[in-house]
């Protein structure tokens, strides 16, 4: 038995095809979703997502948004994704050192709170490239 997966970004369909099981980041901790789970709606963190087909296991970088589970259809909504395979690993590793940098030199609570934000996306991309398959 499978999982119909399809994960959307306001721009584009990121993923649209059958898992065997994934385990998604959430605002309150991981979440394992194998077929006929119980219903649930939640807000999705900004993390990995990971995908199991047959043997092998795939990863995807969250940017935040929410996901819907039912009927083993699960259907994610996020502001941004990408596939750990599609992501540049020297390019992620730069604007991780660049994040890190600018929480740094970031000034009054603005600027803390959006240096903060990007150095959780960075660090989820690296981790995305970085995942054991």
């Amino acid at each position: 038995m499978t999982l119909n997966l399809c994960v959307l970004t306001p721009n584009r369909i990121v993923w649209d095809s059958e898992v065997k099981e994934i385990i998604l980041s959430t605002n309150s901790g991981q979440v394992g979703v194998l077929p006929n789970h119980a219903p649930i709606a939640t807000a999705v963190d900004i993390g990995i997502l990971r995908m199991r087909l047959e043997d092998q296991w795939l990863t995807m970088a969250l940017m935040g948004g929410f996901a819907r589970i039912g009927n083993n259809e699960i259907t994610i909504l996020v502001n941004d994704a990408e596939k750990g395979s599609d992501i540049d690993s020297k390019e992620a590793l730069e604007t991780l050192e660049l994040a890190e940098a600018n929480l740094k030199k970031a000034e009054g609570k603005r600027q803390i709170i959006e240096a903060n934000l990007a150095l959780r996306r960075a660090r989820t991309r690296v981790e995305a490239v970085n995942a054991i398959s």
